[in-house]
C-alpha cells in the first residue's frame, strides 16, 4: 500500500521541528511525523509520502529543498504553488489549486499512483478533491482543528470573517468528500463536527493519537534547563504550574495569567511557568502569536507576579522532558487551559512524566482524562474554576497520588502501534471492500461490554466462528454511543457488525456497501422522536435527590444518562409521570440510569431491524449480561444470557424463557446459538 499524506500548513521537515516557529507550526506537524514513523513499521506498507508546500524566506533553507529522504520507505516532498513565499493558514487557500497541479504532475511521475491521500487540513482536503475527480484517488480527512469551533470560541459573529467563513466552507466540502474521516476524541466527533451540515457521524472513526511517552517517563531535570526557568523566580522551589503551548489565542494563557493573578494563595503555594514557543522579538511574531505575547506580559504586569511567573523566550523539542521533569521534582502540575484543545499530545506527555492535570472541558482532555484518570476538567473561561482546580491538586494528597497513578496509564491507551494498526485495517478495508449481506437468513444482536468483550480469548474464538456463518447478520446493542462502541470494537478486533444499535437502543447505524462506514436509521430516528420531550425530561430531573448526571459525552439527543441507585429510579419515574413525561427508564448494574423517548429501547430496535431484514422471530439470536438488556431480551424468544451475568439477570420474571449459558462472554453466545440452531433442528 502507497499512502500519500498532504499537509500544507506550517514549517514542515523531517526532524528538528521548531514548534511555535510559525502560528501553525503546531500539534498537527508532530501528529503526521509519530504517525509516518509508526506506519513505516508495517510490512505491508510499500512507501509513504508526506507532500507539503515548497517555499523560501525568513524562516532557513530547509523549507525550499524539493525532496527530503526520511528512511527507506519514507519521503518528503515539496512542490511549488502560486506563491514562492511563506503563507499562513488564513491565506492558504490561495495556494489549493496550484499545489493540486503540482501534486498531479509529481504523481504522473511516480512507477505507481498513491492508494490513498490522507489530507490534513481542510486546505489539504480540498487538494485532495482535485487529484480525487482528476486521477481517482479516495481521500482520507483529518481536520486538526475545526472553524466552527473557533468561531464559537470568538463569539457573535465571527462567521462573518470571510477568512472563517471559507475556512468552514471547506471544511464542509471535506466533510462531504473524504471517504472517511478521523477524529482524535469523542468530543471531536460527536460535538465538533456535529455543527457541521455534512456531519455524518457514520463516516467518522475515533483513532486516538499515539505518543513517544517512554522518553518523558524517564526524563530527569536537567541544570541547564531549570536555569532557565529559575532565572525568573524568587523561591524556585515551590511547586510549578506548568504551560506549555503556543502563544495563539486560542491555547488561552491569558486566563491562566488571569487565575494565578486574581488567587493570592495560589501565588503563595505555586510559581507559573509559561513555555509559550520560541521567540526572539515579540514584533517579529508570526498570527496572532504577538498579541498574546503582549497580553501575557501585561496582565503579569498588572498583577506584579514578578518573581512569581516564568517566561523563557526559547526551548526546543530535546528540552520537553526536562522542563515536566523539572515540574514533576517540586510537586506540580500541568495546566492546559485551552479554549478547545482537538486532542491534547501535551497532557499525555505531562502525565507520563508524573505531572497531575487541570485541563479544559473542551475537546480531546474528556477522552483523556476519562481514560486514565489523571486531573481534573474545567471550564477554561473560568479563571477562579482554573484556580481552584490547582489549589485542590496541590492541597489534597491522595487525589494527586491517585492522578499521577492514573497518567501512568496513558501509555498503554494512547499507542502509536496500536493508532497504525487500526488506521491501516481501516484503508485497506476501504480500498477492497467487504460489503454487508444484502438478504441474511438469520440474525445476532449482543450487548458489548462483559458480553461480546472482556474476554481476549473468547472473543478470538468468536472471531473464528463468525467467519464461517454463512447468512448470519453480526450486530451489536450497547449503551454506548456510536463511536464509543466502533472504538471499543476496533480495538479489540470485533468482527464488524452489519448493525449497530447505540445509545441504549435509541439510535442504529447500518454498515455501508464499502464495508467500513456506517448510514444512521433515518427512520429510527423518527420513530424514537415522536413524543420525546428532551429539554421538559432534563428539567423535571434536575436537582433531584439521589441523581447525578454522567458526563457531558453520554448525554445523547435521544438519551440522557445518569448515576443513581435502585431507589431513586421509582422517583425518577414517578417525578416523569407527574409532570406528564412520556419516557423509558433503564437502570442497569444498581448504578447507571439512562432515560430514553417511550419507544426507544434495544428490543424495540431489534425488532426494527428484524422487519427490515424481513426476518421471523426463530431467525433472531439476541445476547446480553446486565440490566440495560432486559428489554432486548424479553422482546425476543431466542434469548441467550452469558454466564457473568449481573443484576440478577437470570432470575428476572420476564426472562424464563432465556438460555442462561455455561459459559462466560462471547463462548456463552455461541454456546447459546448453539442451544437454539439445536432446538430448531429438533423442531423441524
Amino acid at each position: 500500500m502507497f499512502i500519500l499524506h498532504v499537509a500544507l500548513q506550517g514549517c514542515l521537515r523531517g526532524g528538528g521541528v521548531v514548534f511555535g516557529l510559525t502560528a501553525d507550526t503546531g500539534g498537527h506537524i508532530r501528529y503526521l511525523l509519530d504517525l509516518v514513523a509508526a506506519s513505516s513499521q508495517d510490512i505491508g506498507l510499500d512507501r509513504i509520502v508526506m507532500a507539503t508546500r515548497l517555499f523560501e524566506g525568513a524562516h532557513g533553507p530547509d523549507y525550499a529543498v524539493p525532496e527530503e529522504p526520511i528512511s527507506d520507505k519514507v519521503t518528503l516532498v515539496r512542490l511549488a504553488s502560486a506563491s514562492p513565499d511563506y503563507r499562513a493558514k488564513e491565506d492558504m487557500h490561495a495556494e489549493v489549486t496550484s499545489f493540486a497541479r503540482s501534486l498531479m504532475a509529481w504523481i504522473a511521475l511516480q512507477p505507481r499512483a498513491p492508494d490513498m491521500i490522507h489530507a490534513h487540513y481542510a486546505d489539504a482536503a480540498s487538494v485532495a478533491a482535485i487529484v480525487e475527480a482528476e486521477c481517482g484517488i479516495p481521500f482520507v480527512f483529518t481536520a486538526h482543528s475545526l472553524g466552527r469551533v473557533k468561531a464559537t470560541m470568538l463569539g457573535s459573529g465571527a462567521e462573518d470573517d470571510p477568512d472563517l467563513a471559507r475556512r468552514i466552507g471547506a471544511e464542509e466540502d471535506a466533510l462531504a468528500r473524504a471517504r472517511l474521516v478521523i477524529a482524535s476524541s469523542r468530543d471531536e466527533a460527536e460535538v465538533q463536527y456535529a455543527g457541521y451540515a455534512a456531519y455524518d457521524p457514520g463516516r467518522i472513526r475515533v483513532l486516538p493519537p499515539g505518543s513517544d511517552l517512554a522518553r518523558f517517563a524517564a526524563a530527569e531535570p536537567l541544570p541547564r534547563v531549570d536555569a532557565t526557568i529559575d532565572r525568573f523566580l524568587r523561591d524556585p522551589g515551590k511547586p510549578t504550574l506548568l504551560a506549555l503551548a503556543r502563544p495563539v489565542a486560542r491555547k488561552n494563557l491569558g486566563a491562566l495569567v488571569r487565575a494565578y493573578g486574581e488567587s493570592p494563595i495560589l501565588q503563595a503555594r505555586a510559581n507559573l511557568v509559561l513555555m509559550a514557543g520560541t521567540r526572539e522579538d515579540i514584533d517579529a511574531l508570526d498570527g496572532d502569536m504577538a498579541d498574546t505575547m503582549r497580553e501575557i506580559l501585561m496582565l503579569i504586569d498588572r498583577y506584579d507576579l514578578y518573581g512569581r511567573v516564568a517566561y523563557p523566550k526559547t526551548h526546543g523539542p530535546e528540552d520537553v522532558p526536562a522542563i515536566y521533569a523539572s515540574a514533576r521534582a517540586r510537586g506540580g502540575l500541568f495546566v492546559n487551559p485551552a479554549l478547545n484543545e482537538p486532542f491534547g499530545l501535551t497532557l499525555l506527555e505531562a502525565s507520563a512524566s508524573g505531572l497531575p492535570l487541570v485541563a479544559t472541558d473542551s475537546g480531546g482532555p474528556n477522552d483523556i482524562v476519562e481514560t486514565c484518570g489523571n486531573g481534573l476538567l474545567v471550564d477554561p473561561r473560568a479563571p477562579d474554576a482554573i484556580a481552584a482546580a490547582c489549589l485542590r491538586l496541590l492541597d489534597e494528597p491522595a487525589l494527586y497520588a491517585r492522578c499521577v497513578a492514573g497518567g501512568a496509564r496513558a501509555a498503554a491507551a494512547y499507542d502509536w502501534d496500536q493508532h497504525a494498526a487500526r488506521y491501516h485495517a481501516l484503508l485497506r478495508a476501504l480500498l477492497a471492500p467487504e460489503p454487508p449481506l444484502a438478504a441474511p437468513r438469520q440474525l445476532l444482536v449482543c450487548d458489548i461490554d462483559n458480553t461480546l468483550v472482556g474476554c481476549a480469548a473468547a472473543l478470538g474464538i468468536f472471531r473464528r466462528w463468525r467467519s464461517r456463518q454463512a447468512g448470519l447478520a453480526f450486530g451489536v446493542a450497547t449503551g454506548r454511543s456510536f463511536h464509543s462502541a466502533m472504538a471499543i470494537l476496533e480495538q479489540q478486533d470485533s468482527p464488524r457488525p452489519q448493525v449497530m444499535i447505540t445509545s441504549v437502543g435509541s439510535e442504529i447505524y447500518h454498515l455501508d456497501p464499502n464495508g467500513v462506514t456506517y448510514t444512521a436509521d433515518l427512520a429510527w430516528r423518527a420513530v424514537v422522536s415522536a413524543g420525546w420531550e428532551r429539554s421538559a425530561v432534563a428539567a423535571a430531573l434536575a436537582g433531584l435527590d439521589g441523581l447525578m448526571p454522567q458526563g457531558s459525552l453520554e448525554q445523547r439527543g435521544h438519551k440522557l444518562s445518569y448515576f443513581a441507585d435502585a431507589a431513586t429510579v421509582q422517583t425518577v419515574r414517578a417525578t416523569l409521570a407527574q409532570a406528564g413525561l412520556r419516557a423509558n427508564v433503564i437502570h442497569s448494574h444498581g448504578l447507571y440510569l439512562d432515560v430514553l423517548p417511550q419507544a426507544a429501547s434495544k428490543g424495540t430496535a431489534v425488532g426494527h431491524v428484524r422487519d427490515l431484514y424481513g426476518l421471523p422471530g426463530r431467525a433472531v439470536f439476541v445476547a446480553g449480561d446486565s440490566g440495560n438488556d432486559v428489554e432486548m431480551l424479553r422482546a425476543q424468544s431466542q434469548a441467550i444470557i452469558v454466564a457473568n451475568y449481573s443484576d440478577d439477570l437470570a432470575s428476572h420474571a420476564a426472562l424464563k424463557h432465556s438460555y442462561v449459558a455455561r459459559t462466560s462472554h462471547a463462548r456463552g453466545i455461541i454456546e447459546g446459538v448453539g442451544h437454539f440452531r439445536r432446538m430448531l433442528a429438533d423442531a423441524g
